[in-house]
């Protein structure tokens, strides 16, 4: 029996992220990395990857760079081949493609919201698709990445965004039913609050420092804290966690 620390290691494992190609992706490729994982990362834009994959390499971990749209399911496949062909396996796979916009509702078209759904809720369900069919019966970990504003609101218009990521919470809790039994693939989720990335670079002004007064912590979060939390869902340490959906929000959802 494995001691206590010994169950946050991922020494030995194989990771697939996928918006690995900046932000909070670069985050849990080199903190899985760091935490003993080979590594396996996908985007839309490769040149952006190769920068990423040097950074789990200075880690000392291996790690390939698959150029993929998780809107396709054929790309999907494709990145969980180039893993176990190159990787040997797959153990883990950090849902995190995504995309958000602010778009009144009287406002947005069907296809700007039609784009959202597609990644956000559509990408995380054909990668989770593809990974199950690869994972060994009992060795598995999903980890779809959602959002607070799945279950709150944050003064912005976000109807798709919110749409997408309230969907995630449903698409975790049903996958962990149907695959925890009877494969032994946990699926759980994270929903960070307020992080640096390119979604919160699009944001007005100040809005941000705004919404701090809804936050108990006082700040946002830093990268690190939010590849600490999927480092415990990818690992055994979370090995009786499932169906979970965990906030890593500084308390924005107390408020």
């Amino acid at each position: 029996m494995m001691g206590l620390l010994e169950s946050f290691s991922l020494t030995g494992k194989v990771a697939i992220v996928t918006g690995a190609s900046s932000g909070l992706g670069v985050a849990f490729a080199t903190g899985l990395a760091e935490a003993g994982a080979d590594i396996a990362i996908c985007a839309r834009r490769i040149e952006k990857l190769e920068e990423t994959k040097a950074k789990v390499a200075a880690i000392g971990r291996r790690c390939i760079a698959v150029r993929a749209d998780v809107t396709n399911p054929d790309d999907c496949d494709h990145v969980v081949e180039e893993t176990v062909g190159q990787l040997g396996k797959v153990d883990v796979l950090i849902n995190n493609a995504g995309i958000g916009t602010a778009v009144p509702a009287l406002r947005e078209t069907p296809d700007e919201f039609r784009s959202v759904i597609d990644i956000n809720l559509n990408g995380s369900y054909f990668m989770a698709q593809a990974c199950a069919r690869a994972m060994r019966d009992g060795a598995g970990s999903i980890v779809n990445i959602g959002s607070v504003i799945g279950s709150t609101t944050a003064s912005l218009p976000q109807a798709a965004y919110a749409s997408s990521k309230a969907a995630i919470i449903g698409l975790t809790r049903d996958l962990a039913q149907q695959w925890t039994g009877r494969k032994g693939i946990r699926v759980n989720a994270l929903a960070p609050g307020f992080f640096e990335s390119e979604m919160t670079g699009q944001y007005p002004d100040g809005y941000v420092e705004q919404m701090m007064v809804r936050v108990p912590a006082g700040r946002k979060g830093e990268p690190h804290e939010l590849a600490a939390a999927a480092i415990f869902l990818a690992s055994d340490a979370s090995s009786y966690v499932t169906g979970a959906v965990l906030p890593v929000d500084g308390g924005l959802l107390t408020t």
